[in-house]
């Protein structure tokens, strides 16, 4: 088998068990969550019967592991179960929730990616002077902020002083794509604020090491330019380390953005997740969970892919 071929397969494998393991733990986790179920749907006037009943009903009385392997039977099959709240479909109810969360995230990340890689290269090509000095201030003052800071920042400036946008993300069915963006746009620039520092500082990072390799040399010595030197050279052999600073943060676009959905009352995936939390409704607080860790393990376990495809040595073995 190539030697590629095989990286990738034991990437693609590790991920899966990665996954398995991961919905064990956030089993167990929501299941040592203080409380009981029964107790929170009925209220505290529920009679010891009627407890018992709804329990019996709701498979509550099952031991651990029966209901472990039920609930991932019924994710291996599409079904996520019924929100005990209400008796929603949790899958449908997920389904539009994840939607805006994507959009949302996609909107951060086609902002926040190249403008991070092209801060990256102009801080490596003037490193230790002012414009490298000036992009890293910035972008560190944003990312040593926490989340709900900048949110209530930009919201105030951008919403309630300037009035440019309003303060709550509010989106509904049948909004254009334009009046979308508008609605998101300060979750947005928050989030391009977050992220943005780590991947600059990444990019430049990775130009700066490759740049001193000794083919880098010949290529000054030979009078190419430095902005050439830097795209044409230390760029695709730095791509390994950006691509997986990159998917780092594109998973924290996603699987992070809760903070700032609750901030701009998103309704998203990360909302839905805080509200049943309150409501200690397991199933959804379960289903939420395991969609943002295969969301989070899925975009690493493709750097991981992205990384060994584009190296040189293993794409070419002797």
């Amino acid at each position: 088998m190539h030697p590629i071929v095989k990286l990738l397969v034991q990437r693609i494998a590790l991920g899966l068990l990665l996954l398995l393991a991961v919905s064990a733990v956030i089993f167990l986790g929501v299941e040592a969550l203080p409380g009981d179920t029964a107790q929170a749907i009925l209220g505290q006037s529920a009679t010891p019967q009627a407890l018992e009943n709804l329990r019996a009903q709701l498979g509550l009385s099952d031991p651990p592991l029966t209901r472990y392997f039920n609930w991932l039977g019924g994710i291996l099959t599409g079904d996520l179960g019924k929100a005990l709240t209400n008796g929603a479909d949790i899958a449908a109810s997920i389904k539009p929730r994840l939607a805006n969360t994507l959009f949302l995230a996609g909107c951060a990340a086609v902002i926040a990616v190249p403008l991070a890689i092209l801060l990256g290269l102009v801080a490596a090509r003037y490193a230790g002077k002012w414009p490298d000095k000036v992009i890293s201030g910035i972008t560190l003052s944003t990312i040593s902020l926490p989340e709900f800071v900048v949110g209530y920042i930009v919201m105030y400036i951008f919403g309630v002083k300037m009035g440019w946008f309003s303060p709550t993300a509010m989106t509904f069915p049948g909004m254009s794509f334009w009046d979308r963006l508008h609605a998101v746009a300060l979750p947005v620039i928050v989030l391009v604020l977050v992220v943005l520092a780590h991947m600059m500082r990444m990019t430049r990072a990775a130009i700066l090491n490759v740049m001193q390799s000794a083919y880098i040399e010949t290529a000054e010595l030979k009078g190419v330019t430095p902005m050439n030197i830097i795209w044409k050279h230390a760029l695709p052999n730095a791509i390994a380390p950006v691509v997986a600073v990159v998917m780092l943060n594109l998973a924290y676009l996603v699987v992070g953005v809760v903070v700032v959905e609750v901030v701009f009352s998103y309704n998203a995936l990360g909302q839905y997740l805080v509200d049943h939390v309150t409501k200690r409704d397991l199933p959804v607080v379960q289903a939420v969970g395991l969609i943002f860790a295969g969301v989070y393990i899925l975009l690493n376990m493709l750097a991981d892919v992205i990384g060994i495809i584009a190296n040189p040595r293993l794409r070419h073995p002797k």
